[in-house]
């Protein structure tokens, strides 16, 4: 008899512990470049968090709309997320203003994932921030290879290999923060920095 329990509690403790490494392992997202982001979203706008409400398993948060880089000819006066981490819902901090990414839901509504590019608007340095009203933009028909290992080649003459993951944090790398992958004249792509192509 105690064997059986001892061996049932067992059974339950495994279980729960696979729960919980299930639901923490759920939201997984690979890290993109500020121009992926912007070009696979829907909606790109800054804007500031004013309220929080919960509505049946999801946050709405209200926001104060700021600038619309990309979207709908509308003001966003919301943003929904899911309530649980799991499932990549997104916790914001009241009165932050940031940039968002995110998708437009069938009814209309804006929603965003963790997975989203979402950033207090603060950190995003100046080429960021102007890259956002147009660069970004012309180089959605270029295609950003995240590269975090040598080799790694090029395949299409389309591609920009992001080399910032060669060091330790990628999204803190010159080409994330300072370069966008653009056309060239011969209708390959490359990095651009400033004014001038670097190097692939």
């Amino acid at each position: 008899m105690t064997w059986s329990i001892s061996s049932c509690f067992i059974t339950l403790v495994v279980l729960f512990l696979w729960r919980i490494e299930d639901s923490a392992e759920a939201c997984r997202c690979a890290p993109v470049h500020l121009q992926q982001a912007f070009c696979s979203a829907d909606v790109v706008i800054r804007a500031k968090v004013v309220g929080v409400t919960a509505v049946s398993g999801n946050t709405n948060y209200d926001v104060q709309q700021i600038k619309m880089f990309k979207g709908p000819d509308r003001v966003i006066h919301a943003i929904f997320t899911s309530s649980s981490s799991a499932s990549c819902g997104v916790t914001l901090e009241l009165t932050k203003e940031y940039l968002f990414t995110g998708r437009l839901n069938t009814d209309g509504r804006m929603h965003i994932v963790m997975c989203d590019f979402i950033q207090y608007w603060e950190d995003l340095n100046g080429t960021q921030r102007k890259s956002l009203t147009q660069r970004y933009q012309s180089g959605c028909n270029c295609t950003i290879i995240r590269c975090s290992s040598l080799p790694c080649p090029v395949s299409a003459p389309d591609e920009c290999l992001w080399t910032d993951w060669l060091l330790a944090d990628g999204q803190s790398g010159p080409q994330a923060k300072y370069s966008a992958c653009l056309k060239r004249s011969d209708g390959s792509c490359a990095w651009y920095g400033g004014m001038a192509p670097s190097k692939k």
